[in-house]
């Protein structure tokens, strides 16, 4: 979850921030005193909840939630004050929840098991495949370790096409450029599988006769979440996209096309 908090007092959004986090460790929280900071932020990162003051100098939480809204309009807002008399522009905004000051802890937690739209909570599988930056697989969040380095490299492959089964000739192709080391995939294959249901999760490939790939739905994939539009994933992309494959150019070129 991504959280933005915004007020102009620097010990009040210290205690803002600090019971969002208690209430919520996993998230990501950005915290700014300036209004034109925290709207140019939502501008460039999608945010699933905003708490944000609203007597401010310059322009107010209520003028700034009305701007944010424009941008990202399935955004939860949570205006958070330490007056009462704006409940009827928060109605009107169709606002999350309106939270009076001191903040604590238990008010934050109740706004956020109470939120207009319910963040879905992530899926968690045992087998993650990081995509964006450099490629890495993890079981149980340790990374794994292969016979063979080329071994990774087709898993990254399969990763990249999403689910579908590739034929050895396809593989062969993007590995070497040519379709003459069967025997070397052959071995590739059996050392990722091996690898694999070692760990106990074998049953994330998926084979056919001269094909193989990834079981989708039994993993967990930055890719995958940016695919399915995914805030969290979404701001995880900084442009990269496993950059040790020459072959992952193409994918990134189309995932910065389609990111503008």
């Amino acid at each position: 979850m991504t959280i933005l908090a915004l007020d102009d007092e620097k010990i009040a959004l210290e205690g803002l921030v600090s019971a969002i986090q208690e209430a919520e460790p996993s998230a990501a929280v950005f915290s700014f005193r300036k209004p034109a900071e925290a709207l140019e932020f939502c501008r460039k990162t999608l945010c699933e909840v905003a708490f944000l003051d609203i007597q401010m100098r310059g322009l107010s939480g209520v003028e700034l939630a009305k701007e944010i809204k424009i941008i990202n309009p399935e955004i939860n807002i949570i205006f958070a004050t330490g007056y009462t008399d704006y409940r009827g522009e928060a109605f009107e905004l169709h606002a999350s929840g309106y939270l009076v000051k001191p903040v604590t802890l238990e008010k934050v937690r109740r706004e956020l098991d109470n939120l207009r739209r319910p963040v879905q909570p992530e899926r968690k599988n045992r087998v993650r495949f990081q995509a964006f930056g450099n490629f890495e697989v993890f079981v149980d969040e340790q990374p794994v370790k292969f016979r063979y380095d080329k071994t990774k490299e087709l898993l990254a492959y399969l990763v990249d096409r999403t689910g579908a089964l590739c034929t050895n000739g396809e593989i062969m192709a993007v590995l070497w450029s040519d379709e003459k080391h069967s025997e070397y995939l052959r071995s590739l294959k059996k050392d990722l599988i091996d690898t694999l249901t070692l760990g106990g999760c074998g049953d994330v490939i998926s084979k056919q006769w001269g094909k193989i790939g990834i079981v989708r739905e039994k993993v967990d994939c930055d890719y995958f979440d940016w695919l399915d539009s995914k805030i969290s994933a979404v701001n995880l992309y900084r442009g990269e996209y496993m950059t040790q494959y020459s072959w992952g150019e193409f994918t990134n070129a189309r995932i910065i096309g389609e990111t503008k």
